[in-house]
């Protein structure tokens, strides 16, 4: 008998759950297959705590995949700036896009995201962003709900238990081919053979699962979108240098465009008096940070990225991202620390001056080295150039003693051709979230999972 559901939609990230809430809460009677190629969220553990086991191990990474996809281990910042956090703009006008992601929030809310937001007192704010103008800098005013890395698990849980009755969720299911006949899409193929079918498909794959997403839009002959790459370190600092700007807007959003080279440089993912992490994604080793809301280390941590575009011939801008991880983790066996003064100075650094120096990195297992091995000169003058701007608004930052880490890199995944429902050249079937790229976190990933369920609601109507 042939498996057939109304909707199936391939990934338990956030675009993927709330693209099943909304046709949940519709009510239509829909069936509906949520499936995702990693764990539950309980199972979600990863093994290399044991130091002894190599993260390659992993076919399926529990980091990375299951149900919450990689928001799930992720600090929980809820973005509700409609310039923040993706590319939905380009489909929606700006009302009608504000309007989901106060929708998108309220449910959040429901299921345990805290009420209090950072980033409302407008008079501070403008102070800040008045500082940054005179000092080079461009301050992207947003308000902020800050969940935290400890309590996105228990959040999540509550939305699969709303669900478990009402979709069926497939877990260790790893989808290989997307079904299409008479440029409409059928279904999908897993890994183990089995055919199931459906009349409409949304493609949620996370991240993770981007490189696979164009594969088969190749593969379906769809259009697909140039994407940069973004490359640099993670910053980290006593908390008290960055506490006059997280107090006020938990996480700013700093850019800055160099002198030496006129390239586009900004903050990322701060996390004030949080800890760093590190990351294999596509097989590399790359950094991260979170933040708690029950536990606070005395040090704030967030990336300064280059933007990276390139021109004709070569167009595969995350094999270049790759190739830097790569060298990062050739030359640091993952993860390499360098205080600032020594990349200043021009010399690598070593477990003795790191532990001399004023902050104590919160990852332990960064080995001490020298990023200009690493990173080609033109990023390290401009993270050295941002540096210094941001010190005019936060003294303390370019101190000898804050420690770089690298490399962070942001895959940004490749972007098909979509229309304002986010439906391919391919009839009834949708692309969502980062690994779409129409989202670059965890609101507008939801965001575009209600706008693709809705779309499939008014047809079925």
């Amino acid at each position: 008998m042939k498996k057939h559901y109304d909707v199936i939609i391939v990934g338990a990230g956030p675009a993927g759950i709330f693209a099943a809430l909304e046709m949940v809460y519709a009510d239509k009677g829909l069936k509906i297959l949520l499936i995702e190629k990693g764990k539950n969220i309980d199972k979600r553990i990863c093994p290399t705590k044991d130091e002894k086991v190599s993260c390659r191990t992993c076919p399926v990474c529990n980091l990375l995949c299951g149900w919450g996809g990689a928001g799930a281990f992720s600090d929980g910042k809820l973005n509700l700036s409609k310039d923040i956090g993706g590319n939905l703009s380009r489909y929606m006008d700006d009302t009608t896009l504000q309007e989901l992601i106060t929708y998108t929030d309220e449910i959040y809310q429901r299921y345990g995201a805290p009420a209090d937001t950072y980033g409302t007192d407008t008079g501070r704010v403008n102070e800040l962003r008045d500082l940054a103008a005179k000092n080079g800098l461009v301050l992207i005013p947003s308000q902020i709900r800050h969940i935290g890395t400890d309590r996105c698990p228990g959040l999540l849980k509550r939305i699969q238990a709303d669900l478990d009755s009402k979709v069926d969720i497939a877990f260790s299911k790893d989808v290989t081919t997307v079904l299409v006949e008479d440029e409409k899409v059928i279904g999908v193929e897993t890994k183990d053979g089995s055919v199931i079918y459906g009349d409409f498909v949304i493609l949620a794959p996370g991240r993770e699962g981007s490189l696979w997403l164009e594969e088969q839009a190749r593969s379906m002959g769809l259009s697909l979108l140039k994407n940069p790459v973004d490359i640099g370190v993670r910053v980290e600092i006593p908390a008290a240098v960055f506490e006059p700007l997280t107090s006020v807007i938990y996480e700013p959003k700093l850019i800055f465009n160099s002198k030496k080279f006129n390239d586009r440089v900004r903050t990322f993912c701060v996390n004030p008096y949080g800890e760093i992490v590190r990351e294999y994604v596509k097989g590399v080793w790359t950094v991260n940070g979170h933040s708690y809301s029950d536990r606070k280390t005395l040090n704030t941590n967030f990336a300064i990225l280059v933007s990276t575009n390139f021109t004709e011939p070569f167009d595969e801008p995350h094999l270049y991202g790759r190739y830097i991880a790569r060298l990062a983790n050739l030359l640091g066996n993952g993860i390499i620390l360098q205080r600032l003064g020594d990349l200043q100075e021009g010399r690598r650094s070593t477990h003795a001056r790191i532990a001399r120096g004023r902050v104590k990195p919160t990852l332990k297992n960064a080995v001490p080295g020298d990023l200009s091995f690493v990173l080609p000169y033109r990023y390290i003058m401009n993270i050295l150039e941002m540096i210094r701007a941001i010190d005019k608004i936060a003294p303390g930052m370019n101190s000898r003693h804050t420690l770089l880490y690298g490399v962070e890199v942001k895959f940004y995944s490749r972007q098909l051709t979509l229309d304002n429902h986010l439906e391919t050249e391919i009839k009834n079937l949708f692309t969502v979230g980062d690994g779409a790229g129409v989202s670059r976190g965890l609101i507008q990933a939801s965001v575009s999972g209600v706008i693709a369920a809705r779309e499939i609601l008014n047809r079925v109507n």
